[in-house]
């Protein structure tokens, strides 16, 4: 149990730094390039796509092939595709993200369905805090050592984005032993649930998934360049976004035991939402208090990624629906999520200013809170099994 809980934090640490380092760079990487403000929108964009793609599949891969061995593969796929992102030439940084993109959706998918089969119902939210927790140490350290590694080390932001493949390979080296250890099937799910479609409890999860993961990875795409045109420094923005992530990761952090006997999680998750899109409001009014607004978008975006993924577990009835509702919860959250960085990129360079986007996206978090007060309800999907061509599956009270 302690050294899956080990590979499990080690998958986590390799599912966003590997993207979050992006952000900081993308001034030196359009001056480089040449990359227009939609280009580079689509930069961001990319990740979230592929996620919305791969995510289908996992389930599936992971039902013939067993968890742990879609995990050791997706880790030296995701190797792979951050040496191809650092190869020189903008191809490679297109197909070098989408590689790595891919490899991380695997884990994103997983990761919940792992939790639900190994972990009591009651600590679901505090081992999903924990992986959340290294996920977000590791989102921001990129963040903020991005720029000054690009600055100090031979081949500049390439060279920056490249490092992180050692840490895939720690990953890789700690999940081989425990695959052969655990077996091949370890953490599979047990049977072939189909994705609930036709829940409006499930749709719910999925869209709250996608409405925080756009106000994440939007952040994480333009907060150094909102920044940066208002007078910041390349490097101070860096350490801008790193702050953001960092007052995430405490919020995230302390969540779980704040709420851990709260079922219902409906105030939490409207509060939090409720609480981002006035960081949002502030950035686009006051973009002096530019930290302020990091400081708040960050609690509640924090709160928001560990209801997003805590609901993915606690929503299902066993560790097989749960594998099935985080494939469609990511698969549709991305999907929506992806909007977000190609949108403000388009607005900003047919605007010229950021304010409309940033009052886009105030918009799009208060939706997110009448979502986020559906979603966290205190309910379990029926299960259904796949060989039942008229089952439906519906919403029931625990």
């Amino acid at each position: 149990m302690v050294w899956l809980l080990v590979g499990v934090v080690l998958v986590a640490a390799n599912l966003r730094a590997a993207l979050t380092g992006v952000g900081p760079l993308l001034p030196g990487i359009e001056a480089s390039t040449g990359l227009s403000g939609t280009w580079t929108g689509l930069l961001g964009a990319l990740p979230l796509l592929t996620f919305a793609a791969t995510s289908p599949l996992v389930g599936r891969t992971a039902h013939r092939y067993g968890a742990s061995r879609a995990l050791v593969t997706s880790l030296a796929v995701l190797t792979a595709g951050l040496l191809i992102r650092s190869v020189p030439g903008v191809p490679f940084v297109f197909v070098g993200t989408v590689v790595i993109a891919a490899a991380i959706a695997y884990g994103n998918v997983l990761l919940p369905s792992v939790i639900k089969s190994t972990v009591p119902e009651d600590r679901i939210g505090q081992v999903t805090g924990l992986y959340v927790t290294a996920m977000g140490l590791l989102a921001a350290v990129s963040s903020g050592i991005s720029v000054p590694m690009a600055d100090h080390l031979p081949g500049g932001w390439r060279t920056a984005l490249g490092v992180w493949a050692a840490l895939a390979v720690l990953a890789f080296g700690f999940w081989v032993p425990l695959w052969r250890r655990t077996g091949a099937a370890a953490a599979t799910p047990a049977g072939r649930e189909r994705i609930p479609w036709r829940s409006p409890l499930a749709w719910q999860v999925s869209v709250f998934m996608g409405l925080q993961s756009l106000g994440f990875y939007t952040t994480i795409a333009w907060l150094p360049s909102i920044v940066h045109d208002h007078g910041v420094g390349e490097a101070a923005a860096g350490w801008q976004l790193f702050l953001y992530q960092i007052v995430g990761l405490v919020a995230s952090s302390a969540l779980p035991v704040f709420a851990r006997r709260c079922k219902d999680q409906r105030l939490l998750a409207a509060a939090a939402s409720a609480i981002v899109a006035l960081g949002f409001a502030l950035l686009a009014v006051a973009p002096q208090l530019a930290v302020v607004s990091s400081v708040l978008t960050g609690l509640g975006g924090g709160a928001c990624l560990v209801l997003a993924l805590a609901f993915q577990s606690q929503r299902a009835a066993d560790a097989s629906q749960a594998a099935a509702l985080a494939s469609m919860a990511q698969s549709v959250g991305y999907l929506v999520a992806a909007v977000g960085p190609l949108l403000l990129g388009a607005l900003h360079e047919l605007t010229g200013g950021w304010t409309l986007p940033l009052m886009l996206l105030v918009a799009l978090t208060l939706a997110q809170a009448v979502v986020g007060a559906g979603a966290g309800r205190d309910l379990r999907l029926k299960s259904t099994s796949r060989p039942t061509p008229t089952a439906r599956i519906g919403d029931s009270p625990s």
